[in-house]
């Protein structure tokens, strides 16, 4: 009884197989074996343990997905009745069924053909199960087959144990577990081996140790350059103690000068360029009274009786313009998005009729069949020569195991939706191969793929979203840059005593909006929310950039807590990263709006700002007519001229104060 009291789980997760060798001889040579992988805690010790379950699988025993699997609503595991709506539904996809060839699959139980079933399971669990310490384990070798599988061996042991099969995902946070209480290293012969140590020293520079110990700071740091996505997604408010110390220094030093700061903030993000040349004496910055702000009111959501009003007869769209500042003002309801989101996104243009958007599809539909047969083709051999599209197929495994899994399109195992995401993905690599899948990108996916219910259109609509934000991905990140830039010099313009309140506490250059600006706030706000902020942006109204306009209206609403609570570097990430679920979409899309027209409405806007916007030197201008987004200045090429107001001093208008001086050191 007291070692079961003492018996802690630290890790469990079913569904691991082990694929018997099929050189040994007897009818159960090809089966499966299913059994549970825990990691268990015993009077200090670390012990994994493999046990497999009653049920074994058959591979000669696999389920093609039902006919057009390129839709969720027309999957189906076994044949079964169509209602009538469902048959229409085929009708109007049948082109798609033609390529059925790259359908995915999935695995059934085999049942037992004799009633010795429960003896011989019995004997084949009891014959694959194992357990070790973990201060036996010398090595864990991570490969991919198509999934990751995992080899272990033991210290001393000549032969290595059954290897085990993450079929349905898990691997990832296997290892993070056994990270918790030993070193995993690559080895420097094979990059694929996890070499594990188990000292003190190991232990005490585990990952969570290493949340507490400010005694190396460059390990963090480096792990920010070299994989800035991972580190900020997977939780940036856990590394913001590393970053603050290295660029702060030691609490024996004395702060950094400027400089330094900004040539150490641009060794973490590569090629972030500051302005730090000196020039003899003092620039004047003329502080801009900006005015109040403008009240402004939120709409409904455009029904699906508007929306068809602007449909001529033949399809085409009609009062493009007004139905756009219809759904910036309101968003949609959930039965238009389908139908808008591929007009919003570029995938069908406004005057194209229904016959026009048929064809489209058509030729879309064996273009994208086309891409997705080239990865489903290649086989193992091919797969072991080309080390990138490995790469992409397992990152892409591992995210889409963890994209969005509470909501019910993507919950449970063997769900569709998972696997319509991962071959979206995966085609898109064959799309760009250039680019490849970088993480981020499922979490772009998912909500395209939920309003669509289908693979193709999803594809292409998704397709159309990464060419807007393409650059946010690319390995020097070029579009993150510029937005934390121009991000920068708003937050001044809108608000002086904040940014340098921002500024004296060394976040100025605004990382901890890293996340925002990379995923569009897919990870701050609710499914719902997500879908009505980015339809709201679509529209490209009521000016370019409108997503550094919700950034400031997020900041604005934070910003007094901030500064009465005097939150430093660490808290402010914290705080930032604590708003997530937390947040009114309408609230914050009605001061973005507000914000938006108070630059607007000002004649002495700093042309750097008004660029970054598209705005014109006449406020009156009226909204741009295509919605596109304008491609963002390079860092460097902006006007370095700057502005600074506080956005609440005077009545009406904007007013030129030139008696108000402000100094900066270039």
């Amino acid at each position: 009884m007291s070692e079961e009291a003492e018996l802690k789980v630290i890790f469990e997760h079913e569904g691991v197989f082990i694929h018997p060798s099929s050189d040994e001889e007897g009818p159960d040579q090809d089966l499966l074996v299913s059994g549970s992988l825990r990691v268990l805690e015993r009077d200090a010790e670390i012990i994994v343990e493999y046990r497999p379950l009653e049920d074994t699988f058959d591979p000669s025993n696999i389920l093609c997905a039902g006919k057009d699997s390129s839709s969720v609503v027309g999957w189906s595991h076994s044949p079964r009745e169509r209602s009538p709506a469902q048959q229409l539904l085929e009708a109007q996809q049948s082109y798609e069924t033609e390529w059925d060839m790259v359908n995915t699959v999935s695995f059934r139980k085999k049942t037992s053909s004799s009633g010795d079933g429960f003896m011989n399971g019995s004997h084949e669990r009891s014959r694959w199960a194992f357990s070790f310490s973990l201060g036996e384990l010398h090595s864990v070798t991570v490969k991919e087959a198509g999934w990751t599988l995992l080899v272990f061996q033991l210290k001393g042991a000549s032969a290595s144990l059954p290897h085990l099969h993450f079929h349905q995902g898990g691997s990832r946070e296997f290892l993070d577990s056994l990270r918790r209480f030993a070193l995993l290293t690559e080895s420097p012969d094979d990059e694929s081996c996890l070499l594990v140590s188990t000292s003190n020293k190991a232990l005490s520079q585990s990952f969570e140790n290493l949340v507490d110990d400010f005694g190396n700071n460059s390990g963090v740091v480096n792990k920010f350059k070299r994989d800035p996505y991972v580190t900020t997604l997977g939780g940036f408010s856990k590394i913001s103690n590393y970053i603050f110390d290295a660029l702060r220094g030691g609490e024996e030093q004395e702060q950094r000068p400027p400089e330094e700061v900004a040539d150490m903030l641009g060794e973490v993000i590569p090629g972030l360029e500051f302005n730090q040349q000196e020039e003899p004496g003092f620039e004047v910055i003329t502080r801009i009274d900006l005015g109040t702000r403008p009240q402004v009111s939120r709409g409904e959501p455009v029904s699906v009786e508007e929306w068809n009003r602007h449909q001529d007869p033949e399809g085409r769209m009609v009062d493009v313009q007004g139905l756009r500042r219809s759904i910036f003002k309101g968003g949609l309801c959930h039965a238009v998005r389908k139908e808008a989101w591929k007009f919003l996104l570029g995938y069908f243009p406004w005057d194209s009729t229904h016959e026009e958007r048929k064809t489209l599809q058509r030729a879309k539909t064996d273009e994208y069949f086309t891409m997705k047969l080239q990865w489903k083709s290649v086989s193992e051999e091919q797969s072991r020569r080309n080390s990138k599209l490995r790469d992409y197929r397992s990152l892409i495994e591992k995210d889409v195991n963890r994209t969005d899994r509470t909501n019910r399109f993507y919950e449970g195992m063997d769900n569709p939706g998972l696997a319509l995401l991962n071959d979206i993905l995966m085609t898109y690599c064959m799309y760009d191969f250039d680019l490849g899948y970088v993480q981020g990108m499922s979490d772009l996916l998912s909500p395209i793929l939920f309003v669509m219910e289908n693979e193709v259109d999803a594809f292409w609509c998704f397709v159309s979203y990464m060419d807007q934000v393409h650059q946010n991905f690319e390995e020097q990140m070029q579009g993150i840059k510029t937005q934390l830039i121009q991000l920068g010099s708003v937050l001044r313009l809108l608000d002086v005593a904040f940014w340098n309140y921002l500024d004296t506490h060394e976040s100025s250059y605004m990382y901890f909006c890293f996340r925002w600006l990379l995923i569009r706030f897919k990870r701050e706000l609710n499914f719902q929310d997500v879908m009505r902020l980015w339809e709201v942006m679509w529209t490209g109204l009521p000016c370019e950039n409108f997503h550094l306009l919700v950034s400031c209206a997020i900041l604005d609403s934070e910003k007094q807590k901030i500064m009465e609570e005097n939150f430093g570097f660490n808290e402010i990430l914290k705080h930032i990263n604590e708003l997530s679920m937390k947040l009114d979409i309408e609230e914050i899309l009605h001061k973005a709006e507000s914000i938006c027209l108070q630059i607007k409405n000002c004649k002495d806007i700093p042309h750097h700002i008004s660029s970054i916007f598209g705005f014109n030197t006449d406020p009156s201008c009226s909204d741009r007519p295509d919605g596109g987004a304008k491609a963002s200045p390079r860092p460097g090429q902006e006007d370095q001229g700057d502005a600074t107001a506080n956005g609440h001093s005077s009545e009406g208008g904007c007013h030129h104060h030139s008696s108000d001086v402000a100094f900066r050191i270039s």
